[in-house]
């Protein structure tokens, strides 16, 4: 396997099991806290990611493979209300599971893969290797900012310390 795949994939085959510690560990008010008004809450956040690996990474995989060009994905269009109703549990499995097929599909990427190049509808030509530094970006992305979330009502309540978490308070300016 190609070092950055091997390097890609470890990482996204890190992330299913930190959600589903997170599910274990936080109770279902907690992660459909939202940390600020008009953020995501933890369990939004990994609605999307479930979203995005169901509808949108290893199909645009297959269409790099295939010399398709990608199509649009419209987050707010999918079939699912960013995990309002959902079981976070259940979305931890059916993330498990989807991400699991996808690293298969990443196993067969050959030789020369990661330069074939398509366009996207709103950013051009863009190449297969570029998207892989996406992916892995966008999972680390959400999850931190699931993470965020989650931390706010301890932030909240700890008293003196709060100071020592200025730069993690949804909703506050960033300093500097």
């Amino acid at each position: 396997m190609e070092p950055f795949v091997a390097r890609a994939s470890a990482l996204l085959a890190a992330t299913p099991p930190r959600w589903e510690r997170l599910v274990q560990a936080a109770d279902a008010e907690l992660l459909r806290r939202a940390p600020a008004p008009g953020e995501w809450s933890a369990l939004e956040c990994l609605q999307h990611l479930l979203d995005t690996e169901e509808q949108a990474f290893p199909v645009r995989v297959r269409a790099f493979l295939a010399g398709r060009d990608l199509v649009a994905f419209d987050p707010d269009a999918g079939g699912s209300p960013a995990g309002r109703g959902g079981d976070a549990a259940a979305m931890a499995a059916r993330f498990t599971a989807a991400r699991a097929a996808s690293l298969d599909l990443l196993r067969g990427l050959g030789p020369g893969d990661l330069d074939r190049r398509v366009n996207h509808p709103e950013l051009g030509p863009v190449s297969l290797g570029e998207m892989l530094h996406e992916w892995v970006g966008h999972d680390l992305m959400h999850t931190v900012q699931a993470e965020r979330a989650l931390l706010q009502p301890f932030i909240a309540g700890s008293g003196a310390w709060r100071g020592y978490f200025a730069d993690h308070v949804a909703g506050a300016a960033p300093r500097g």
